[in-house]
């Protein structure tokens, strides 16, 4: 979700069930306002809305996708929008500060934020799961097997009766976690038997089409039963050895270091085929367990952009043989050039290196200016260590888009500030393209134009500047100072979050 700088228009999304007097003539999504969101609201009982503003380059990427996921989900998860730039009030109300902001509404009430993906099936799967019960309630063998019989894993408890209490610790859990799995449960123990177990328990069964020689495709929980507890087991088992990473589950995959295969992978039309590769990893992968790294396969036409973007795969790396790459949980980015070998060989050549420390990291950077003599020192992804970590500097860094309009209209406001800071030796008033240049850990740059201040002494806790309003820009009497920037930095207020820049008007 891009934050709002300091220009920013506030923006946040909503979806509700139908009210067919509030449908658009053109699409499935409900037009919500100040005037009538109370009203509609309370009739719906589950309800995703979108507050956006309609110049939001992140909305208008959504649009599509959330217009075809209203129309899968049409007569069971109602979605809605409310244009936040001529209904302020309610995206006040509900705290929008970003675009897009999702949240999920029950009867009118605000119930939790969206944090699902954004493709039309990601929120058509995580919508669905919200109809519904928390948990199936699985009667016969036959129930268990069609349950499980699905894309994704299943989590089953099974229990001696409908007093036990590990079944009403284990429907709280499935409450609070049914937009992430899918949950059942059982009162007949015999379907828990067949399985290994003989008492009350949890199943956790992979996808079938993921079933390996290299693991179990079902883990049995026995633990003692709590809401954390289950939890944790999940996280550390639901995902196997290498699990299949698509848009949807990418984010909560790279919470780890992680090693991803891209191929031309297809669950829906080459189950074997799709199963090749992915065998020939996990035989590697499997003798680096617990050494840190987690491994995936993923379809490299879902992601060419970001191969393309983030590690500079060109069209010679576009054959049939398995791309690799590994992503650190830190933001550290590496690929394997040598060519992926059927025996495994080159991939744990790669491995080996990589533990060792060997491996070079891939950095997405413009060429380092050659001459960079202006007020605004131009700051590229492999000179940001030199410029804006230089111990004896402080440094203001605008991460700026060359497409962003406020960008654009800030251009004049920043080339000011340096030209009359440019006589301080010890300041640095500089900018970075974001957009072609990895932006480096600690700074998060999800909109533009975002400003940071790295001081002296405290380069690994830059500051976020922001200014809050266009107004807040010097008038041409104005004119900035060193001591005027530093000010609030130098008064001891540099730990806070967001810090506005200062002017001095001029005597």
């Amino acid at each position: 979700m891009a934050p709002t700088l300091g220009f920013f228009p506030v923006v946040t999304l909503v979806v509700l069930s139908g009210f067919p007097a509030a449908v658009s003539s053109r699409r499935d999504v409900l037009e919500l306002g100040d005037a009538d969101f109370d009203y509609l609201a309370t009739e719906h009982e589950t309800m995703l809305v979108k507050f956006y503003a309609p110049w939001c380059g992140h909305c208008k990427k959504l649009a599509p996708e959330f217009e075809k996921a209203a129309s899968r989900l049409k007569g069971s998860v109602q979605l809605a929008k409310v244009d936040c730039t001529t209904n302020s009030e309610t995206c006040s109300r509900f705290g929008v500060s970003g675009y897009p902001t999702l949240r999920i509404f029950r009867y009118g009430k605000d119930s939790a934020p969206y944090d699902g993906p954004r493709t039309a099936e990601g929120i058509y799967e995580t919508m669905r799961r919200q109809t519904g019960p928390d948990s199936m309630h699985l009667k016969t063998k036959d129930d268990l097997k069609a349950f499980v019989n699905n894309h994704d894993a299943s989590i089953v408890g099974v229990f001696s009766g409908t007093d036990s209490p590990r079944l009403a610790e284990f429907l709280k859990a499935a409450t609070l976690l049914r937009e992430q799995f899918r949950f059942a449960h059982s009162t007949n123990l015999q379907l828990a038997e067949e399985h290994g177990a003989n008492s009350e328990c949890v199943l956790l069964f992979r996808p079938p089409r993921l079933a390996n020689a290299f693991e179990d495709s079902i883990v049995i929980f026995r633990d003692y039963l709590t809401i954390g507890s289950l939890r944790r087991f999940i996280r550390d088992h639901i995902y196997g050895l290498c699990p299949h990473m698509t848009i949807e589950n990418r984010d909560r995959l790279r919470v780890r270091d992680l090693l991803t295969a891209y191929y031309a992978l297809d669950y829906h039309h080459n189950i074997p085929g799709s199963n090749y590769w992915r065998n020939r990893v996990m035989k590697v992968a499997s003798k680096y367990v617990g050494r840190g790294l987690t491994f995936s396969i993923a379809n490299k036409k879902d992601f060419l952009l970001e191969l393309e973007e983030d590690f500079g795969m060109g069209t010679s790396d576009g054959g049939e043989l398995p791309f690799i790459t590994i992503r650190t949980r830190l933001g550290h980015k590496y690929t394997m050039r040598e060519e992926f070998t059927r025996d495994g060989a080159s991939l744990q050549r790669f491995l080996e290196d990589y533990f060792a420390g060997r491996l070079k990291r891939y950095i997405k950077s413009e060429p380092i200016p050659e001459k960079n003599s202006g007020a605004v020192k131009v700051v590229v992804a492999e000179s940001f260590d030199q410029v804006v970590n230089d111990p004896d500097k402080n440094v203001l860094i605008q991460f700026f888009s060359p497409l962003c309009p406020h960008c654009k209209k800030l251009e004049p406001v920043y080339g000011e500030l340096a030209e009359t800071l440019r006589s301080d030796p010890k300041i640095v008033i500089a900018k970075m393209n974001a957009l072609a240049n990895d932006v480096p850990l600690g700074y998060d740059v999800q909109g533009f134009p975002t400003i940071y201040f790295a001081p002296v002494g405290r380069k690994d806790e830059p500051v976020r500047y922001q200014v809050r309003h266009l107004s807040a820009y010097p008038r041409p009497e104005a004119r900035w100072t060193s001591a005027t920037v530093l000010d609030e930095v130098s008064a001891g207020q540099a730990s806070e979050t967001e810090v506005k820049l200062s002017l001095q008007q001029a005597n």
